[in-house]
This record gives C-alpha cells, structure tokens and sequence, in this order.
C-alpha cells in the first residue's frame, strides 16, 4: 500500500484539513515533520520574490504536517490543491487588522497562518482601498505580516526596524525583505528599494 492509500493520508480524509504556509527557507519549526523540507518530495508553488507556499495537514490542535509528494495521488493537481487549502483557510482561520504604535498595521489571526494571509488579494485590496495609497508589506514571521501606506514614511521606517526586531529574534522567521501591494495593478511584488 502506498502512503497515499493509507486512511491517515487518503486525501478524502485530509483534504478539509489541508492549508497553504507561505515560506522561505526548507525548515518549519512548527511542522511535526519539518526539521528539513527537501525540494525534491515536497510539493513548492513558486509565490513572490523568494518566497513559496507548501502545504500542511492540521493533525491536533497546534499539530501540523507538512504534505511531501508520496502523501499525494499521482495524479494530484498542485493548483487545484492550492485553491482548496486556501478555501479551507478561509473557512476556518479568521484575519483581523490591528493598529501599531506607530502608525503601521499588522494582521493578526492564529499565531500560524499570518504570513498566509499574502495568498488573499481581497485582504490587501481592501487595505489599499481604505488607506488610499500602495503598501509595503513585511512578513518577518510566521506570525507576524506588517503593513503601511508606501507615503508614510515615518512608519515604514519604523516597520523595517519592528520587522528587523522580529526577523532576528523569532525562531519561525520567513523573510527580511519588503514587498510591494500596488494600488492600481492589484498585485504583490517583491519590492526593490533601489528603484523607488
């Protein structure tokens, strides 16, 4: 039998429990199989930048397993898998703007999906929408996705540095680098400070 015909992977029995991590290195320190991603087992979608998104099974209550390439049928649609851990996410993970100190935002949810919060483009259009302006996003952390009106430039300041702050302190960090939302295009970028 193979791994993907046993009950405890049979995509019928996971697939409401499936969800999308945004990433950037091949180690999850909040996966149960984590210690090492390898590129070769691991279903990766390519994101933004150097970022990638792979895929978890909830397993307990703050217990996830990261899906490798044996769990899945062969004939698996990486894309079609996507849009469903994203659904489920919707369905299940609630994501709330908060207010910084200094001017910035930061979404909030669950303490694991924050950083997935980047796969919704309705999240960040209704963001530029109200603050009337592009943002620049920062995702130091799995649990930690800062925002601010690319204008600002008092608080995108002080963002880098929050950001800086939790990218060296946290053991789940995910990146360093700022990315672009575009008020007008409607899309995520990696952001080159060297142009702007």
């Amino acid at each position: 039998m193979r791994k993907y015909e046993e009950d405890y992977y049979l995509f019928e029995n996971v697939k409401e429990k499936i969800y999308p991590w945004i990433t950037q290195s091949l180690v999850e320190p909040l996966a149960l199989n984590g210690r090492m991603i390898s590129e070769k087992d691991t279903p990766l979608i390519s994101f933004v930048g150097d970022l990638m998104v792979l895929f978890v099974i909830k397993r307990g209550e703050e217990a996830y397993e990261i899906i490798k390439d044996n769990m899945l049928p062969p004939d698996c649609d990486i894309e079609a898998l996507y849009h469903t851990a994203c659904g489920n996410l919707v369905r299940d993970v609630e994501f709330v703007i908060g207010n910084t100190m200094y001017g910035a935002f930061a979404i909030l949810a669950d303490g694991y999906h924050e950083a997935s919060s980047l796969c919704f483009r309705h999240i960040w259009d209704v963001c530029v929408q109200k603050l009337e302006d592009d943002l620049l996003i920062m995702v130091p952390s799995k649990d930690t996705v800062l925002f601010a009106p690319a204008s600002q430039e008092a608080a995108v300041e002080k963002m880098k540095y929050h950001a800086e702050q939790v990218y060296e302190s946290d053991r789940n960090r995910i990146s360093n680098r700022t990315f672009l939302f575009t008020k007008d295009g409607k899309e995520l970028l990696a952001y080159d400070e060297t142009k702007h």
